[in-house]
This record gives structure tokens, sequence and C-alpha cells, in this order.
């Protein structure tokens, strides 16, 4: 499980869990039997642990196969708005959203801005700010446009702007490379967050 990397139970992919059963079950299996040999549980359990491996690498490296494999968070409320055909997609209902609400110590729907649903099932909750800031992002409050060096083009339709728009900005602050950039966001108070590719060693 060390060698698996660290993260908290709550932000496990589901292979992750299943993965983490799979190696109990073949551990008890070896405890019960000792008849048998150690090698018939030690075998499966590394090739478990080597698709983890390989999984978690894949996503690491491709932002396709992460969004595929781990999924996108789904924005639940909008500028206020509760979206109920995002909730049918996710199968969530409103006694799941208000529970997460209360536990987030939000007292009423009415002073929720945006929340989202992430993928390890936690509720994101930012509430209306009280300075009247008109948000750039629709549908997000942090809006990402540059992951792994790739542009996010629904991010950009998501606050209706285009690739050249992200790239004067970018010029703009000295930055003239999209692959060399790690990741690239924006506020809803237009703060921009950037950060560069590790150098290689």
């Amino acid at each position: 499980m060390r060698f698996m990397g660290k993260r908290e139970i709550g932000e496990l992919s589901i292979l992750d869990i299943v993965v983490f059963m799979m190696i109990a079950e073949m551990a008890v299996f070896a405890v019960e039997d000792p008849s048998e040999s150690f090698m018939h549980a030690l075998l499966p359990m590394g090739v478990l642990f080597i698709i983890q491996r390989t999984t978690a690498y894949l996503s690491l490296k491709n932002v396709r196969f992460r969004d595929w494999f781990d999924g996108k968070p789904s924005v639940i409320i909008s500028r206020g708005k509760i979206d109920e055909n995002e909730m049918r997609k996710q199968r969530y209902n409103f006694n799941d959203l208000m529970q997460q609400l209360r536990e987030n110590g939000t007292r009423n729907i009415q002073d929720v801005e945006f929340a989202i649903l992430e993928t390890s099932g936690k509720l994101s909750v930012m509430e209306k700010s009280k300075k009247g800031v008109e948000p750039i992002a629709s549908d997000n409050f942090v809006v990402p446009l540059v992951v792994d060096g790739e542009i996010r083009e629904e991010s950009l339709a998501k606050i209706h702007k285009s690739k050249e728009w992200l790239e004067e900005n970018l010029r703009e602050r000295g930055y003239s490379s999209i692959k060399s950039i790690s990741f690239c966001s924006i506020d809803s108070e237009n703060r921009w967050y950037i950060d560069l590719m590790d150098k290689k060693k």
C-alpha cells in the first residue's frame, strides 16, 4: 500500500479500492491455508500491484486517459442554479446534496455560488462572495486552462474564450510555450496561477 502512493482513503480511485480488497482477500487465504504455497497468493498480488502502478503512471502522464479512467468533477450548482440534469447523470439526489451541504457547514442553499461534485464523491462548495465580484468562470470557481502542457479546450469553451486569448495572455505574462507549462488556471477574480514543468535531471 505504501508503494501504491500516499493518498487519503476518500481520494482513492475505484481500481485502488478493488486492488486493496483483493490483496487483503488473498492474504487471508494464504494465512488460513498454510498447506498451500505462499507463491500462489504472492503472484496474483504482484500482478494486481503492476496493474495499479501502470494505470497510476498512465493517469499521471496522459490527460485523456486520466479523464476517462478517473472521471471529471461535475458541477451540481452553478451561479446559484441547481443542474438537475447533471445530478441525474451522477445518480445524485437532493438528500445527498443537502447532507453534504450541511457537512460543509452551509446553512442555506441560497448561499451557494458553486458546488462541484469531485471524482472522490466529495462536494466542494464555494459560497457567494460578499464583494459582489462577477466571476469570469461560468461553470467553476477555478478553471484549469492548461494541464501537463495541453490546453483544456472544454474549459476555454465554458468561459467563452479562445486559444488565441489564452496564448496572448500567457505571452503578456512572459510564457511563450504552452508545452513548458505544467498547470495554468484562472479564478473568479481573474487571478492567474501558472506553474512550469520541472526540468528533467
